[in-house]
């Protein structure tokens, strides 16, 4: 019986990247999960959001915008074009760790749920300007881009251990800790997104545009309720990891997303008392990304899986390849 033909087997025989070059490639997923939750939020603060009135098309008769759609019909444009990029180098990662040896099968399901979280996304934003944008349609598409950083933060911190079984740092009750941080760092989140979603920045200048029947400042108590949740959760666990001599990472880690939530705060205190102005908003999106990578690695980083095995470098002095683990197959 004539054997299979996989392309990712083909490019794995002739091709051998680096441990440094699968980090990279992974950390690029980050970095583009991030530009796409910012950008989408360019669309919603500069009235785009139906720069491109239907979809998959542009409008009816054109794939692309028309002169008479303006800027608005380009940035919408843009943004959906961002997701081809996406995809693209989402691909490279995938590649490179099917490539790289020994095969990591972790690592390449993780780009795999990266690639149908942007298809199953990609409709999200469609049925959104179908349904005229409607609030709750763009939440879950907001919080489809959030389980996309998510992946994309994991893989990234993956692509840089080994596959050992996940070993404690700290005790069971630290932990629970940080499981309390994520959960409340995730409502802050979900609060979030119904603060958008009933806020003055429907994403259309249409006054047509459904919002959320709730009072915005309200809501945004709340969230700020929340935010101070969080808050001491992180300075609870950084006190908690110096008390129990936990490893420097997580105590460094703690430190970096308490900073992060302090340059948060400022811009959220900021935009409040200055009813909202676009570029703020922007930049409190941004941070809510910071945030929630922040508290990923926080949570990642109080669980160990060893080191990448490798071998000695051959004389030729190429990179170190790393170690074939007993037993496992070559496909």
């Amino acid at each position: 019986m004539p054997k299979t033909l996989n392309p990712l087997q083909i490019v794995a025989d002739r091709w051998q990247p680096s441990a440094r070059f699968v980090q990279r490639a992974a950390f690029a997923c980050v970095v583009m999960g991030v530009v796409i939750v910012v950008t989408g939020g360019a669309v919603r603060l500069t009235q785009s959001g139906l720069g491109c009135p239907t979809w998959p098309t542009c409008t009816e008769d054109s794939l692309t915008p028309t002169p008479e759609m303006g800027i608005n019909g380009v940035i919408e444009f843009t943004n959906r074009m961002l997701t081809y990029v996406l995809c693209a180098i989402v691909g490279v990662a995938i590649v490179a760790a099917r490539a790289r040896a020994p095969r990591r099968r972790p690592l390449t399901r993780l780009g795999w749920a990266q690639f149908w979280l942007i298809a199953s996304n990609g409709i999200i934003g469609g049925i959104t300007v179908l349904t005229g944008l409607n609030p709750y349609i763009v939440a879950l598409h907001f919080l489809a881009a959030t389980a996309l950083l998510t992946v994309a933060v994991v893989m990234w911190h993956r692509s840089g251990e080994g596959d050992d079984e996940p070993r404690d740092l700290v005790a069971r009750p630290v932990r629970q800790l940080s499981w309390v941080l994520i959960a409340s760092t995730v409502l802050l989140i979900l609060v979030g997104t119904v603060v958008t979603g009933s806020g003055r920045h429907a994403g259309d200048a249409s006054k047509n545009v459904h919002r959320i029947p709730l009072d915005w400042r309200e809501v945004t108590q709340l969230h700020v309720d929340f935010v101070y949740i969080v808050i001491g959760l992180t300075i609870a666990l950084w006190f908690v990891l110096r008390a129990v001599k936990a490893p420097a990472v997580p105590r460094r880690r703690t430190a970096e997303l308490f900073a992060v939530l302090m340059f948060q705060g400022v811009i959220g205190y900021v935009q409040y008392f200055n009813d909202e102005p676009e570029v703020v908003v922007g930049a409190h999106m941004f941070g809510s990304c910071l945030v929630w990578i922040a508290v990923l690695r926080v949570f990642l980083s109080l669980r160990d899986r060893g080191e990448q095995p490798v071998v000695p470098a051959p004389a030729d002095g190429h990179e170190a390849v790393p170690a074939q683990p007993a037993g496992a197959s070559s496909r």
